[in-house]
């Protein structure tokens, strides 16, 4: 008889124990103990009979998420990539003894912490109506004023962002990680649990600092991009 597949979520050290459970994608999730370390685990979820099932496949990366994170508000852990899991349990204890240094270091370094992402959205240039009935030169100096205008708009834009970013990384020194996208610019940071009311004050400050950018401070969460 083949052995139920163990989807894993996250590990954590063992002196971290109480948890309580939230409801898994299908099934129960229950603790598997290691020497050091513990894993978090839903069995018989097998990701091949969905592979087809775009709707369904969605579900399952909420739910994965879902979990990490209420998980995440108790104790801390490490979150594993959406797919994770493991053919037999002693599979599972196997990984984690292997790996067991090399998890522990990258849970000191998140202890007690939590991931918030801030994104910076640039505001968007507002449009110069033109002289009803412009030609000529009126035309012209309106259309070189608007350019002039556009010009400076994102000049001030690149200086706030640029300051900004030079902020955040002094004051959050090696815990943050800049994305920078077409429409917007993503800065994930890592903050301790007891600095959270002055990373929400901080946001205040740079936010009346760079009137050129909108800002979203996301929720707490497990701290992805930093393991």
């Amino acid at each position: 008889m083949r052995s139920p597949n163990f989807y894993t979520y996250a590990f954590f050290k063992n002196h971290d124990s109480s948890v309580s459970l939230p409801k898994g994608n299908l099934a129960p999730l229950f603790i598997i103990k290691g020497n050091q370390l513990s894993a978090i685990v839903e069995p018989g979820i097998s990701l091949e009979s969905s592979q087809d099932n775009d709707e369904q496949i969605i579900k399952m990366v909420l739910n994965h998420d879902r979990v990490i994170c209420e998980i995440s508000h108790q104790i801390t852990v490490l979150p594993l990539r959406f797919g994770t899991y493991f053919h037999s349990e002693a599979a599972l204890l196997n990984h984690i003894e292997t790996h067991a240094q090399e998890y522990e270091q990258k849970l000191n370094k998140i202890q007690g912490k939590h991931e918030y992402t801030l994104k910076l959205i640039p505001q968007k240039i507002d449009e110069i109506a033109m002289p009803v009935g412009a030609s000529g030169r009126d035309y012209f100096m309106a259309k070189k004023q608007y350019f002039e205008y556009q010009k400076s708009f994102i000049n001030a834009q690149n200086e706030e962002k640029t300051h900004l970013i030079n902020l955040i990384t002094v004051t959050f020194p090696s815990a943050v990680i800049i994305q920078q996208h077409t429409e917007e610019v993503r800065l994930h940071i890592l903050v301790d649990d007891h600095e959270q009311a002055l990373l929400k004050q901080q946001v205040v400050t740079w936010q009346a600092q760079c009137p050129h950018w909108q800002f979203i401070l996301s929720e707490p969460l497990p701290p992805y991009h930093f393991v």
